[in-house]
């Protein structure tokens, strides 16, 4: 009796092995495909189609193949909770979002009370763009996982630049009017404050997100105060139509950004005329990058039609393999277990890693403008005949910044 109830299970997991190798690993995209953010989202999409393909080129996850589920938000909230529900009802067992501070902290508490309703069927939120630093300190949760560097890091590396820049006197800040957008304005004010305190601020402002049409008022704002410098949070539309807007009153100044490189801004900031005079802080700069991942990138644009805006995004879909691999589980809880701590090479050099305490991943980081191309650079950005320079760089240890996260692990 013994015998035959060994052989019946040794033919049940016979049966059920290449069954549940048959089933993709579901990675759910809960981001805009529509509305003002559809732009940025559509890149998003086909970035994280274009790394599943190379993945299943290799033989996929655990011999599973990975299939991206795209599930539009429309950069809201709400939305992306209604999302979120029907990749569970999917079957799908990790969500990455990016687009909008405000629907990270949404998804981060959807998932943990959901983790906490379905055990056995955790998911884990893997974040590849929401830079609001509270994510990963008050309201951090062991269920989420940031590869960006949060504002206060990159306004960290931004403004260490800045301040060996003597030209910089005045200085206007224009954000987009939710949390991140009033994280970059608070952190750039103490700052500031401490590297360079002779700069003045000539004016800080918030607008609507993803609502305004017309920047026209707000660069006649900043031409008016004087400002030589502005620093913005600005991405998607809203720093497209800033530059424009800035471009048509002719706004001699300098930029200092987060997101000049997004859809739609390269070709702003040619409009306007400033080479080298727009600054983007970036995990990586296309022109300065690793053999490897230059030629990884002239693959990914001949066949997508875009620029590579999400270095972060690569590294995440590696480290997903790897630690599923590693744990020889797709669960989320084994899955997380081998993140946490997990060390790689990253996508343009150098080492990054993931800190256990708060799930903040940690890379190096640069600093590059925008303008005329230097002989021999390889990239040009949105048929502009310009492309980004390389102009400063910061060890990813020289990015760790502290951190206020009480996890609460399962």
């Amino acid at each position: 009796m013994k015998l035959r109830t060994l052989v019946a299970a040794l033919g049940a997991t016979l049966l059920v092995a290449p069954a549940l190798a048959d089933e993709p690993l579901k990675l759910g995209y809960i981001d805009p495909l529509s509305g003002g953010g559809a732009s940025i989202g559509a890149i998003g999409l086909k970035t994280f189609q274009y790394l599943a393909d190379e993945l299943n080129a290799g033989g996929g996850v655990n011999g599973q193949k990975v299939e991206i589920v795209p599930l539009d938000n429309k950069t809201n909230p709400q939305e992306s909770l209604i999302q979120a529900q029907k990749a569970a009802d999917q079957g799908v067992r990790f969500i990455t979002q990016g687009n909008g501070s405000s629907v990270a902290a949404a998804l981060t508490d959807w998932v943990a009370k959901y983790n906490d309703r379905n055990p056995g069927k955790e998911m884990l939120y893997f974040n590849y763009a929401a830079v609001d630093p509270v994510l990963t300190n008050d309201k951090c949760s062991y269920w989420h996982f940031r590869w960006d560097a949060n504002s206060d890091i990159k306004m960290a590396a931004l403004t260490t630049y800045m301040k060996t820049q003597p030209e910089i006197k005045k200085i206007y800040l224009i954000n987009q009017d939710y949390s991140f957008g009033h994280s970059v304005s608070q952190t750039a004010r103490a700052m500031l404050k401490e590297k360079r305190p002779d700069i003045e601020i000539v004016g800080d402002e918030f607008h609507p997100l993803l609502k305004v049409t017309d920047f026209s008022p707000y660069i006649a704002k900043i031409k008016a105060s004087g400002a030589d410098s502005v620093i913005t949070g600005n991405w998607g539309q809203d720093f497209a139509l800033l530059l424009k807007a800035a471009a048509d009153a002719g706004l001699q100044a300098n930029w200092y950004t987060y997101y000049a490189g997004g859809a739609g801004g390269p070709t702003a900031v040619k409009q306007t005329g400033l080479s080298h005079r727009v600054f983007e802080i970036t995990e990586g700069v296309p022109n300065a990058a690793t053999p490897e991942a230059q030629a990884w990138e002239a693959a990914f644009r001949a066949k997508e039609g875009v620029t590579l805006f999400y270095p972060r995004a690569v590294n995440e879909m590696r480290m997903l393999a790897k630690a599923a691999t590693e744990a020889k589980s797709t669960d989320a809880k084994a899955v997380a277990a081998k993140l946490e701590g997990m060390k790689i090479q990253v996508f343009d050099g150098g080492e990054g890693f993931m800190r256990a305490e708060d799930h903040q991943f940690f890379q190096p980081m640069y600093i590059s403008s925008f303008g005329v191309q230097d002989p021999g650079a390889k990239f040009d950005e949105e048929g502009t005949g310009w492309g980004w320079k390389l102009v400063g760089a910061v060890k990813a240890e020289d990015t760790v910044l502290p951190t206020t996260c009480k996890m609460e692990r399962p």
